[in-house]
């Protein structure tokens, strides 16, 4: 091997070196978008803008083209506890009344550190729809962007939106499954505050205070720079948060938080960002756990009869 085939051997592989290393830094391009992209393409006739806000906020300035959804549009009223997962004709029908079709991308935003988006994108990811992106940051960083605001409410054409019959049910875990999976080998994550880790504190909706026995607890808010921008922190930071809790990427992960909103924002930072391939969302969570006393649960501030 001459000298200058020895020079491009060695630029090649600094380069690789250098593409390995950009791949692991950048967020994922499928399912993020940053205000600067959106500004490029935020005109397109196949973009479809929802602000996950309440409408008070969205009233007073959003995003120009943007239709307000709540948390309250992607629940299914059918139980007796608030939270659950839409059905797939009930988000068929919202997004059909919202203007949005088969052919669109669906480009969602909050206020909370993309908290709703979160719940929003992995809805559709568990009906086979791809085409949404979340916008990293939120409105906070559409505004720190000089990102433009109105509070002109866009006019809508209903469509006839359809979603996959066959529902994957990709991050999707049920109580019973839960129930069955309570065992050595499955690390279940409680994403909830320590507050409500503990059981020293019950929030609305749940029927007593505690957790799920032996769940580890990292609160989502670590996921995002929570007092500042609202954007998500780096992979070199998530890596550091995640590698703490000792366990593999491959191990069986479930994850759960009060209604299953704040749990679905780490079901995204872990499968899509952090590579960890076997992680599913308790669409229930503690809310649907905390009513029924034959499930097994622990706190740390009140008796255990």
């Amino acid at each position: 091997m001459n000298w200058k085939n020895s020079i491009l051997l060695l630029v090649i592989c600094w380069s690789c070196q250098n593409n390995n290393v950009k791949a692991i830094t950048e967020t994922d391009v499928d399912y993020l978008i940053e205000a600067t992209e959106l500004k490029s393409i935020i005109n397109n006739s196949n973009i479809k803008l929802l602000d996950f806000r309440k409408k008070e906020d969205y009233d007073n300035g959003h995003i120009a083209g943007a239709l307000n959804i709540s948390r309250s549009d992607i629940e299914d009223k059918n139980y007796p506890y608030g939270g659950m997962m839409a059905s797939r004709i009930q988000m068929e029908d919202l997004l059909g009344k919202l203007g949005i079709s088969n052919r669109d991308t669906i480009i969602i935003y909050d206020d909370n550190g993309m908290c709703e988006a979160a719940r929003f994108w992995w809805i559709l990811q568990n009906y086979n729809y791809n085409k949404v992106r979340m916008l990293n940051g939120g409105i906070v960083d559409w505004i720190n962007n000089n990102g433009k605001i109105t509070t002109t409410i866009p006019e809508i054409t209903k469509t006839n939106f359809r979603l996959n019959s066959k529902p994957k049910l990709k991050y999707y875990v049920s109580k019973n499954q839960v129930f069955k999976a309570l065992k050595p080998k499955t690390v279940i994550i409680d994403t909830r505050n320590s507050d409500e880790f503990s059981g020293k504190y019950k929030k609305k909706g749940a029927e007593k205070p505690g957790r799920i026995p032996n769940s580890i607890n990292i609160d989502w808010a670590n996921n995002i720079n929570y007092h500042g921008n609202k954007r998500l922190k780096s992979i070199k930071e998530l890596e550091s948060i995640y590698n703490k809790l000792n366990i593999k990427k491959t191990d069986s992960i479930i994850l759960y938080c009060h209604s299953g909103v704040r749990s679905a924002n780490t079901t995204f930072v872990l499968t899509q960002l952090l590579g960890y391939k076997n992680v599913m969302n308790y669409d229930g969570s503690w809310t649907e756990w905390s009513q029924y006393d034959e499930l097994p649960f622990e706190n740390d501030f009140h008796p255990i009869n």
